[in-house]
């Protein structure tokens, strides 16, 4: 599926993956530039922030933070049905994570209707070093090669590739991948069940080019 900032005015990136792989940290990581060692488990959180680009249109992109305990099917059932893109993460020190990856990237297969939606996949947790214990070469194999989707070694904790996957996913969606560095202090941050949305402050645009 290819979009452009002409035909959609919106893009939505889900974060997906097991509880614990540092999707939060991620997406923290890449719009405020902070790390918090703790785990605290996200029930929903939705970012969003508009940039102009440079054809002149705005363009808002969200970023949605899912749960990973997955105790509501429906929600994420839905989840899937609204992203126009996706980064599955796993983290390189749980064998069992990977395997909800390949799980999730079925569900979001039969969800799309798409046998090739934007998807990332995202090896998180690279800082572990001799702690890894899933593979990168049957990782990359099956990634790459099996599914024809971007593989990327990140670590939220070490500021690791962090950015190259937002890059990647803007590439997916045909957004410019050029992206501003004001972008990690402009953010807006909905949390899950509130319904009012307030307008986005048009000094809080910034230019991809």
């Amino acid at each position: 599926m290819s979009l452009s900032t002409k035909e959609k005015r919106q893009i939505r990136l889900v974060f997906l993956g097991a509880a614990g792989v540092g999707k939060t940290s991620l997406i923290n990581r890449f719009l405020q530039d902070t790390f918090d060692p703790k785990h605290r488990r996200t029930v929903e959180e939705l970012h969003s922030t508009e940039y102009e680009a440079t054809c002149g249109t705005q363009v808002r992109i969200e970023i949605l933070d899912t749960s990973g305990s997955y105790e509501f099917p429906a929600m994420r059932k839905l989840n899937m049905k609204s992203g126009d893109a996706f980064a599955l993460v796993y983290t390189m020190d749980d064998p069992d994570s990977f395997e909800m990856v390949k799980h999730l990237r079925e569900e979001i297969l039969e969800a799309k209707g798409d046998k090739s939606p934007p998807i990332v996949v995202v090896a998180n947790k690279k800082d572990l070093g001799g702690d890894i214990k899933v593979s990168w070469e049957e990782a990359l194999s099956t990634v790459e090669l099996e599914w024809n989707h971007r593989l990327l070694e990140t670590s939220a904790k070490d500021n690791l590739n962090v950015t190259e996957v937002f890059t990647e996913v803007f590439r997916e969606v045909n957004l410019p991948s050029r992206l501003s560095p004001a972008l990690r202090r402009r953010r807006e941050t909905i949390p899950n069940g509130v319904k009012y949305k307030p307008p986005m402050n048009k000094t809080n645009s910034c230019s991809i080019c």
